[in-house]
């Protein structure tokens, strides 16, 4: 819902950034590699409690994520990035509920779970359209900038970051957060099903 919003406030800094980057030859990819490998170190720290640490490590990982498309754009973007930014993505995205249930089996496994399943709604939602989208030529206006049609929601990647802070801030909390999150992953899921359902009439 705000990833737009927040991702044009932080373009000219991420685009200075990434000119620096650009100047020492460090690539696209390899920021996601980068980025990735410290979400999957975020994951490990949580799920083993240490989830101030873990947060750290996440915050880190989602400046990475955000770096490695501002150098795509400051020098040639490929279709090999966009692949692999938005799996890498998703990977990063599941393993922070499951780090949280290992942490804590009997108090967080069910939300965990609930909540990873909300994720398959969202993201199988969000992938069939990009596909369908790119079989007739549509163009998000939101995220023109973006390798395929990234369609928004109430639970993009603001939000789902934002909530797994508050679940590292608060890990006592994390069943109540998740249940929530996941509450608003599903009404995101149920409105891109509508949006495609008419779009692709």
């Amino acid at each position: 819902m705000f990833d737009s919003a927040l991702q044009n406030r932080l373009k000219p800094l991420l685009a200075r950034a990434a000119s620096g980057l650009v100047r020492l030859g460090i690539g696209a990819d390899a920021l996601s590699f980068l980025g990735f490998g410290i979400g999957l170190g975020a994951a490990m720290a949580i799920a083993f409690g240490h989830f101030l640490t873990g947060l750290a490590l996440l915050l880190l990982s989602r400046l990475l994520d955000g770096l490695d498309g501002a150098v795509a754009r400051a020098t040639t973007p490929t279709d090999r990035g966009g692949f692999l930014d938005i799996t890498l993505d998703f990977l990063f995205y599941a393993a922070i509920p499951l780090a949280f249930a290992l942490a804590d089996p009997a108090a967080n496994a069910l939300a965990a779970a609930v909540l990873l399943a909300s994720f398959i709604g969202t993201g199988s939602s969000f992938l069939a359209f990009a596909i369908l989208a790119a079989q007739r030529n549509l163009k998000s206006t939101a995220f023109p900038n973006k390798s395929f049609y990234f369609l928004g929601g109430l639970t993009e990647a603001t939000e789902t970051i934002a909530a797994f802070a508050a679940m590292c801030l608060w890990p006592r909390w994390f069943p109540q957060i998740a249940y929530g999150f996941a509450a608003l992953c599903a009404i995101t899921t149920v409105l891109r099903i509508a949006w495609g359902y008419r779009r692709f009439r």
